[in-house]
């Protein structure tokens, strides 16, 4: 179900897009007297805020279905926030490259279901990334100080809280993920340009592409799952002058 309505979603947002920057394409920079300023400058910084929802999607492994005790696994999405530093270079008229590092914190959980009853069990994952994205953004036509776009990259993650560091005689009791996490990045927002700044309020979904699950087989949680991927939605809000 997330598969689909994360692509129904994600193509909206391109087609949203698309439609405001050919409706935006038809007016000319008149009326856009803050923007003007903010195109003298080659490159500029700012901050970004935000709110996230994380997860895992899950795969099972052939373990899951010749075991007799857990029925269901699921990756359970929970509220976290953001914390990024931006930098943001100019390439033409209509595209960026920006590289916002900053602080991500996050709590996903594995929530199994034990026997046949409605017993649920949960292993929650607390974490604090350290990130590295690297975005390319497609903006539109400006009209009247305002401006929509579009943005993907690669986001690199190195969880500095990881679990996977507990020691020997506390980790076979864990459910355990790398520290280590690459994923992809597509998004849209729109830029409002005032005298002082500019406000940029975006969304982005984030989907891991590297197996973050690490196999114990001795561990009935973990030897029924296989591939175990890094979900995210974050709402961001940017401050850059």
């Amino acid at each position: 179900m997330y598969n689909i309505h994360g692509r129904k979603i994600g193509l909206s947002i391109i087609l949203l897009c698309f439609i405001c920057t050919q409706g935006f394409s038809q007016f000319k920079a008149k009326d856009n007297y803050n923007y003007l300023d903010f195109q003298k400058k080659a490159y500029y910084f700012g901050i970004s805020l935000g709110l996230n929802s994380s997860g895992y999607q899950v795969n099972k492994s052939s373990n899951f279905i010749t075991n007799d005790s857990i029925n269901i696994v699921n990756g359970i999405y929970r509220p976290g926030f953001n914390l990024h530093i931006i930098t943001n270079l100019k390439i033409g008229e209509y595209f960026d490259f920006r590289f916002i590092p900053g602080f991500s914190f996050t709590e996903r959980i594995f929530e199994y279901k034990v026997g046949t009853g409605d017993e649920l069990s949960n292993k929650s994952i607390e974490s604090v990334f350290a990130d590295l994205p690297f975005l390319l953004r497609f903006k539109s036509e400006p009209y009247k100080d305002k401006r929509m776009f579009v943005l993907a990259g690669v986001k690199y993650q190195y969880d500095v809280a990881s679990n996977s560091r507990a020691a020997k005689d506390k980790a076979q009791f864990l459910v355990q993920v790398s520290p280590h996490d690459f994923s992809v990045e597509v998004g849209a927002g729109m830029q409002f340009f005032f005298p002082y700044f500019i406000f940029s309020p975006e969304i982005k979904f984030t989907q891991g592409i590297g197996n973050v699950h690490i196999y114990k087989d001795e561990l009935l949680e973990s030897n029924i799952m296989d591939n175990v991927l890094s979900r995210m939605i974050s709402i961001s809000f940017n401050f850059e002058g």
